[in-house]
């Protein structure tokens, strides 16, 4: 229906189309012919009117976006700088794309070098002296820090911060001046990139945590030259210089963000670090730069390095690191889900034989037994399947409880047997020894550097661990008695640290780490004492007074041990052999016995045959 309401107006429209569509000259004779220019009709000419604004629209936003682009790639879209104080920490985003410039105004001309530093929980960022980072005048990682050495006159300093993997990293950043005669963290670089590197550099495993830095160099004023690094050894050069070595625990269990900002600021400045920190060793020139500690998955630890000028009593402090030996970042197998399922099945079900031997053990010999064999038997098992076979952890867990089992049977097979008191008591000991051991190295005693030699830490580990079955040899009660109390309770707070943070749980970690890692011996072992800790040792104390006590009470007017179990077999056997009016002297044989409840079963199984009609008996 074309536009227009009457029929009138319907053939106006035709006929304008008509004409429209004709030649625009006559085609007759002497004249050319002219190629024929065909015009759309009026629905077409509406229609492309109605879109024609539409189409405009569409155009110019996609040549403006194109242009755009091109423009923020051949110059970036340029923000305000952030103006930063010396000190002052300050919370920025960063993003991939645009850098965002940091500077630094207005520092006084006492102040020689700058240090600025940048931190993120979990996010790698990138800090330049340029816009377009390279490898020698950029740092890249969680904690990251650039050496600015200021000209005279200088009073600006400037630097370029960009995130790496994401967009809206959160993260605070510092700047700390130092003056002439402070030594220069870093200033002595031979291994990394950057010139002067003030970073520390951190490698984990699940054993041991490696950190190693850059040697410093002496402090200068601005305009002249650098101190040389290897012109020689005396007390003019930077071979005077010390280093300190500080660690820092974040609170247990805690993996925010907010807490690691806040303690993170507690590691920058050296006031804060001699404060809070725990001074691990002191190094001197002639030392190694780099150190190992053990590894605490799931806790977090901050590590930094104060580099002192005992000439001029000054200091300087590198770039704090942080860890928590275990990726944040992954989807599986993180920081939250390190406790597997198998190890809450195992000792969860330990704890509840512990928890009895604690109370009963002694009165229940043989259970007690039992549970000592187990406890050796899959201890020294575990570490010989793991050092001899790559398996998966639940596999290993799961054959070392089988030969635990096997092991806790042969010890009550081996007492029912021979009925010897003074091996069984050997075993016991033996397992307290390596408590009361592993528990001494536990203490600072053992971060000395001497037990770093394994001759000299297994020499003095066992005689710790044999002092206790020899000196408790003449007394096997109380010796047995103190065992079932100490490792009973202490096997509940390893039940009770695979749910909860502990670092009482590292006294036998540590062991078996020293034992399987051949590398384990030279990693200094410090953990955190933080509440859980002290809630978990006073359970431990309580319920090993608690069941020492229990059992000192009731074993005093009883037997020290069960008799022989063999013995007494054979003089009941002896007994029902010779005494004809005993009831059980009437007894069939074992062997009848057990045909005759074959059969029994067998009967249960036939089905019953008719007899046929059945006649009652006549009178």
């Amino acid at each position: 229906m074309l536009p227009g309401g009457g029929e009138k107006d319907q053939r106006k429209w035709r006929s304008l189309g008509n004409a429209l569509q004709l030649e625009e000259g006559s085609s007759g004779p002497g004249t050319a012919a002219r190629p024929r220019r065909t015009v759309a009709g009026p629905r077409a000419v509406v229609a492309g009117v109605m879109w024609l604004p539409g189409l405009v629209v569409v155009v110019v936003v996609l040549l403006g976006s194109a242009r755009r682009e091109a423009a923020a790639e051949e110059s970036p879209v340029d923000f305000l700088p952030l103006e930063f104080s010396l000190g002052k920490f300050k919370t920025i985003l960063l993003n991939r794309t645009i850098p965002t410039e940091a500077v630094l105004r207005n520092i006084a001309s006492n102040v020689t070098v700058v240090i600025f530093q940048i931190h993120t929980h979990r996010k790698n960022v990138t800090i330049s002296f340029d816009k377009k980072p390279s490898v020698n005048n950029s740092a890249t990682g969680v904690d990251r820090g650039l050496v600015s050495l200021l000209r005279p006159q200088q009073s600006v300093c400037t630097w370029y911060l960009r995130a790496v993997d994401a967009d809206q990293v959160p993260s605070t950043a510092v700047s700390l001046s130092y003056t002439g005669k402070d030594p220069i963290p870093g200033g002595c670089n031979l291994e990394f990139a950057l010139e002067i590197d003030p970073n520390i550099y951190l490698e984990y495993n699940l054993v041991e945590t490696h950190i190693k830095f850059a040697p410093a160099n002496l402090g200068y004023p601005r305009g002249t030259n650098p101190p040389s690094c290897d012109s020689g050894i005396g007390q003019d050069t930077r071979w005077r210089l010390g280093y300190d070595i500080y660690q820092y625990f974040l609170p247990e269990n805690d993996l925010s963000e907010t807490a690691f900002v806040s303690h993170m600021r507690k590691m920058s400045e050296v006031q804060d670090i001699v404060a809070n920190g725990i001074r691990m060793m002191t190094l001197s020139s002639e030392d190694k730069t780099d150190l190992y500690f053990s590894s605490l998955p799931g806790q977090g630890v901050i590590y930094n390095v104060v580099v002192r000028d005992p000439l001029w009593n000054t200091s300087a402090a590198y770039v704090p690191i942080h860890t928590y030996a275990c990726n944040l970042n992954a989807a599986v197998d993180n920081c939250s889900s390190l406790k597997r399922l198998s190890t809450k099945v195992f000792f969860t079900t330990l704890a509840v034989l512990s928890l009895f031997v604690c109370f009963f053990g002694h009165r229940f010999w043989k259970t007690e037994l039992f549970f000592m064999g187990f406890i050796f038997m899959a201890f020294f098992f575990f570490i010989l399947i793991t050092r001899t076979a790559d398996l998966h952890y639940d596999v290993n867990l799961g054959l070392t409880a089988l030969a635990g089992v096997v092991g806790g049977l042969l010890l009550v097979l081996y007492w029912w047997r021979f009925g010897i008191v003074f091996l069984c008591m050997l075993v016991v000991g033996l397992e307290l020894g390596f408590l009361v051991a592993a528990t001494m190295f536990f203490t600072p005693l053992g971060d000395y550097k001497v037990f770093q030699d394994d001759a000299v830490f297994w020499v003095t580990f066992c005689c710790f661990a044999l002092m206790v079955p020899v000196v408790l040899v003449g007394c096997p009660r109380v010796l047995n008695i103190l065992a079932c109390g100490i490792i009973g309770s202490y096997t509940v707070v390893l039940a009770a640290a695979c749910y909860l943070y502990t670092s009482l749980s590292y006294i036998g970690i540590d062991l078996l780490r020293r034992i399987l890692s051949d590398d384990f011996r030279r990693a200094y072992s410090s953990v955190p004492f933080q509440p859980n800790d002290f809630i978990l040792l006073a359970v431990w104390a309580m319920l090993a007074i608690g069941g020492i006590t229990v059992q000192l009470r009731r074993e005093r007017s009883e037997a020290p041990f069960p008799p022989h179990p063999y013995q007494l077999w054979k003089q009941e056997r002896e007994r029902r052999i010779t005494n004809i009016l005993d009831p059980s002297h009437h007894v069939p044989p074992l062997r009848e016995r057990i045909f005759s409840k074959l059969s029994q079963v067998k009967d249960l199984f036939h089905k019953e045959q008719l007899a046929g009609e059945r006649t009652p008996l006549l009178l």
